[in-house]
């Protein structure tokens, strides 16, 4: 090694290389290099692949749609039972208190919590394969089930009369909470049915990869915005002022806007309770953080904080002294499961799919960072199905959505979590808390639990710090990351996800249709060609013209490739053309005055004769009066030099054209037949096109779209840009052509008929009466 740590350099005659090879031309290289043909299997053989079946490929099939049948087996009791136990007994009691928190989200009575806490984890131990995550509620997810849940059941629907209503809303009037909340629970265990459903069908339909749309910053932004309509209608509880439940469209900033309006009804008990509880958390947290190397297991602070907190709501009797917000009633034991309200279906179709698709992307993110860090993998499609079934059986014991949260996935790894029996065991936890604990965590504050969902989003929060990095990082994501957040504050989070993703596939489809372009030229001594805006010591081919267009051609950036070509080039080739049309009717008509003679050696103005023919660029392009006489004398104009009656012609200072296509994957029809144009439009003025660097499906696709025929074949296109250059450079030096590009004229200066002759249009099907027009007047 080199001082520094640096490897030694490899002598020069090791970092230099020599390669001797025909120049290869895409007709050269096939008659060489024999392509082998696709060989597409057979219709047979394809059912016979499907349909064998052997000992082995049915233990494969059970494995990949059971899962623990692959790690269970392999599982090291000594090494990592009592890491399991250790880490589901610390999950367990986390998932107990974020299940009571988070029903609150969900607008169902905090019970219900401890049941979305438990079912799900327990089909994910048998189809999951992932190892680390922690199966259960997360925010986002409740929030969004909530938002359904809300506006299906709102307050207004159980208004009643009389003395038997047992709460109120935030106008006073009188509501029956047992029947309200028995819609709820209804309502939000059909939804978790129906979000299982359909990730099943995503499961069993390999549509796993749905999810990459789901960009990172789209996916932070998403977050943040939820974690701020989480914290507002948490606020409220911890201030335990009563408002309307606003759903839609700027709901957030209603429910704000109510909630300081009220803010005079604050209870003082359950705001101090919240405060407390939110700054010891994220005290404790922080400090879990910092020190998480030498304390072997994190404080489990939620659970010691709601413990306190019971315990003095019930000594110091809050509800009836300072008129505190308690849980007040957690069923004990299981409810008997009841089947889906399927007539609610049609309601909640499009919800579903939205949080189908969120909570599958959260889980896959979480389970992915986890089978990285353990060298595992996941597979998205059983994800689907795993999560699915878990919705569906969990749907019927009137739970709530489930996916995984990152804090409590944290805990789960953070504590030795080595497999999903971690998992199971923290579901033994929770089973604890339904069956004999719930009636003591009855005198709880909501405001505590509330604090504790607070606390729980500093991590989503912390996400705005990642704005700045994406700005200089990449403009775009940035702007995505923006956009989807704040259409998610203001629109809701349904529609809100649905903006920021068809804002990423804009960004996309705007990149596409308007992608990276730039003349090339070679890097003297070396087949290496770059852009010539940015490198000094690029030289440009004499008389070519490189560019590489960065992006698939289709229809919507064929018209940004044309674009491309003008400034490449600096001219417009059908403008030439048309150009050189009009000097050769003014010079005709010069011709028939006596002004101009043709002869053989070229064309002669007449001594004291004004230049009538010169016009300029701004002089309008008509073709009206264009009379060409028949008896035919050749001429020769170099229309790159100045013309004897100096007729204004653009000038065109190259011969060749190439066009690196190198980074273009895919061309359609209207791409395919604009290419073709563009060719015959280049070649009327005597500039060849040539192509370098294709992929080889394109020239399959060119096929099918008949590009090739006569005038344009196959020997224009090059394996590389450097075997284009090097056949062009040989071309113009054993051409017989001179240099400067002379062309033919026919004019006669005696015979009065005229001949029909008419300018360039864009249209195929006029090229080729152009040309012929040309090469009657050799032009």
């Amino acid at each position: 090694m080199a001082a520094g740590g640096r490897a030694a350099e490899p002598p020069a005659e090791l970092s230099h290389y020599v390669v001797a090879r025909p120049i290869y031309s895409e007709p050269g290289f096939q008659e060489e290099n024999e392509r082998r043909p696709p060989l597409p299997p057979t219709l047979r053989e394809r059912a016979q692949a499907a349909c064998r079946c052997s000992r082995k490929r049915a233990f494969q099939i059970a494995k990949s749609f059971l899962p623990i049948l692959e790690w269970l087996p392999n599982y090291r009791v000594k090494e990592w039972l009592i890491s399991d136990i250790i880490s589901g007994i610390s999950t367990g009691l986390v998932a107990t208190l974020q299940g009571l928190a988070y029903a609150l989200l969900v607008a169902v009575p905090v019970g219900y919590g401890l049941y979305s806490a438990f079912f799900p984890i327990l089909t994910y131990f048998f189809l999951g394969t992932s190892r680390h995550i922690s199966v259960g509620p997360f925010p986002v997810v409740s929030l969004m089930v909530g938002s359904v849940v809300l506006s299906m059941a709102p307050d207004e629907n159980f208004l009643i009369e009389g003395s038997n209503a047992t709460g109120t809303n935030g106008t006073g009037a009188l509501i029956d909470t047992e029947s309200r909340d028995a819609e709820r629970v209804l309502i939000a265990s059909t939804l978790t049915f129906l979000v299982g459903i359909l990730q099943v069908i995503f499961g069993v339909l390999q549509i796993g990869f749905i999810v990459r749309y789901l960009a990172d910053p789209l996916v932070g932004g998403f977050t943040t915005a939820a974690a701020f309509q989480v914290l507002v209608s948490q606020l409220k509880i911890v201030l335990n002022v009563s408002t309307k439940n606003y759903n839609g469209v700027l709901s957030i900033i209603y429910t704000l806007v109510e909630t300081f309006e009220k803010i005079g009804t604050t209870n003082i008990a359950d705001l101090v309770a919240g405060l407390l509880t939110i700054f010891v958390c994220m005290a404790v947290k922080e400090i879990n953080d910092r020190f998480k190397h030498k304390i072997p297991i994190p404080i489990p602070i939620e659970v010691i904080v709601t413990i306190v907190a019971t315990g003095i709501s019930y000594a110091a009797d809050l509800e009836k002294k300072y008129n505190a917000g308690i849980v007040k009633s957690i069923p004990r034991g299981f409810l008997p499961p009841e089947p889906p309200n399927v007539s609610l279906f049609s309601q909640m179709i499009a919800a579903s799919f939205s949080i189908a698709i969120v909570a599958y992307a959260i889980a896959v993110s979480v389970g992915k960072v986890y089978a990285t860090k353990y060298d595992y993998a996941i597979d998205g499609n059983q994800e689907f199905i795993a999560f699915g079934f878990s919705n569906i059986f969990s749907g019927a014991f009137s739970c709530f959505v489930a996916t995984t949260a990152l804090s409590r996935t944290a805990v789960q790894e953070s504590t030795g979590g080595k497999t999903q029996v971690a998992g199971i065991i923290s579901a033994g936890i929770v089973l604890i808390s339904i069956v004999a604990l719930g009636k003591l965590l009855e005198p709880l504050q909501k405001s505590v639990l509330a604090a504790v969902v607070i606390a729980n989003l500093k991590g989503m929060f912390m996400q705005v710090f990642d704005v700045p990095r994406l700005w200089r990082q990449n403009k775009v994501d940035a702007m995505i990351w923006v956009f989807t957040c704040i259409a998610s504050i203001i629109l809701g989070l349904d529609l809100g996800l649905l903006a920021g993703l068809l804002f990423g596939l804009l960004t996309v489809v705007l990149r596409v249709q308007f992608p990276s372009w730039g003349g090339f030229g070679n890097i003297p001594g070396t087949d290496i060609y770059k852009k010539v805006k940015d490198y000094k010591n690029v030289i440009e081919p004499e008389g070519v013209k490189i560019l590489k267009f960065s992006s698939p051609i289709f229809y919507a950036n064929i018209d940004g490739l044309k674009s491309s070509l003008k400034s490449t080039v600096g001219f417009d080739a059908v403008k030439v053309y048309n150009k050189r049309l009009k000097a050769l009717r003014k010079i005709q008509k010069l011709i028939k005055k006596g002004k101009l003679k043709a002869t053989k050696n070229g064309i002669i103005s007449e001594p004291g004769i004004n230049n009538e023919a010169f016009e300029t660029d701004e002089e309008p392009e008509d073709n009206q009066d264009l009379q060409v006489p028949t008896k035919e004398v050749e001429i020769q104009v170099d229309w790159n030099s100045e013309l004897p009656v100096k007729v204004n012609i653009p000038k065109v200072p190259i011969h060749s054209l190439i066009l690196d296509f190198g980074a273009v994957t895919f061309l359609d029809i209207v791409a395919v037949r604009s290419i073709k144009t563009i060719i015959k439009e280049f070649e009327r003025i005597d500039v060849r096109v040539y192509f370098a660097s294709y992929q080889d499906n394109l020239i399959s696709q060119l096929e099918r779209g008949a590009f090739f025929d006569d005038t344009v074949r196959k020997d224009i296109f090059f394996l590389t840009v450097h075997d284009a250059v090097l056949y062009i450079r040989n071309q113009m030096t054993y051409s017989d052509n001179q240099d400067p590009i002379f062309e033919k004229i026919s004019l006669m200066q005696e015979s009065k008929e005229p001949i029909d002759f008419t300018e360039a249009s864009q249209p195929d099907d006029e090229l080729d009466v152009q040309e012929e027009a040309m090469r009657r007047l050799a032009s």
